[in-house]
């Protein structure tokens, strides 16, 4: 395992206008299944993949964008100036071994790029901010809003799910601690994990931690806006302090498009209270 599971942001200039916040690779992550890169454009910078054996996912954090691929563009993708207004954003799916490129269609343009092998051919979908599935869970101090974006019931692509995720101050999410490291289904799915964070106000924090039952991976974690935490396995749930709100991107991917947790017995208690 290496040291850490947390990535700090980057701030690495890839090109005239397009600077990379983020790149997660399997040369720099315990990850088998899931890549991610998070980049920020300056407005009419431009951005291409040539494509490869990974399906991508391609989310509108903030800002606008147009994207070409198989000689069409997809114009005005993108719903919102912040992702702390709380509203579904555009995004495009993109298969693997399709090229495309991208232009900032405005200012403050930020873009995460979600990938993982296919498993099968797909076309490119654009994944409007009306397709997301909206959800409001949990009770007490355990609420979150949440934006499916690419969840297990669309059948849109082959290996990727895509979540975001909104906390209050004050609250858990991904609580009671869940886990999703086994292939056992139908009762548990494995599937990795990225968190993509960022905080209001942006000088904010959240604690996670991961962790398995056995004791072989336990660590807890200070995340900082803009910061990623891998879960290659155990449970990784998030805790917000008072007076901020987290926002968190979710990446899963695995053997299998199924998502199925198992909650640590321990504190599954807590779902029955009244």
């Amino acid at each position: 395992m290496k040291k850490t599971l947390k990535h700090q942001s980057l701030m690495k200039e890839l090109a005239p206008g397009v600077r990379q916040i983020q790149n997660i690779r399997k040369t720099n992550a315990d990850l088998e299944y899931i890549e991610f890169q998070v980049l920020e454009l300056e407005n009419g910078a431009a951005y291409q993949e040539v494509g490869s054996e990974q399906e991508i996912c391609i989310v509108v954090l903030t800002g606008k964008i147009n994207v070409k691929t198989e000689g069409k563009w997809y114009e005005g993708l993108g719903t919102r100036e912040s992702v702390f207004e709380k509203i579904p954003t555009d995004s495009i799916y993109i298969p693997a071994g399709t090229p495309f490129e991208l232009v900032s269609a405005s200012d403050n343009v930020r873009l995460a790029l979600c990938y993982s092998v296919a498993k099968k051919a797909l076309p490119v979908h654009v994944i409007r901010a009306e397709d997301n599935i909206i959800e409001e869970r949990g009770l007490y101090q355990n609420k979150r809003l949440v934006h499916n974006i690419l969840p297990d019931n669309v059948d849109i692509a082959s290996s990727l799910l895509v979540v975001e995720v909104y906390t209050e101050g004050g609250n858990f999410s991904s609580y009671p601690p869940h886990k999703h490291d086994q292939e056992n289904l139908p009762h548990e799915s494995f599937l990795e994990e990225t968190y993509y964070h960022e905080l209001d106000p942006e000088q904010g924090f959240v604690f996670q931690r991961v962790y398995t039952e056995d004791g072989s991976l336990d660590e807890t974690m200070t995340v900082e806006h803009q910061n990623v935490v891998e879960v290659p396995k155990g449970y990784h749930p998030v805790g917000v302090p008072d007076g901020y709100t987290s926002y968190y991107l979710n990446v899963m991917a695995g053997p299998e498009r199924i998502w199925k947790f198992h909650n640590e017995k321990k504190h599954e208690w807590i779902l029955q209270r009244k």
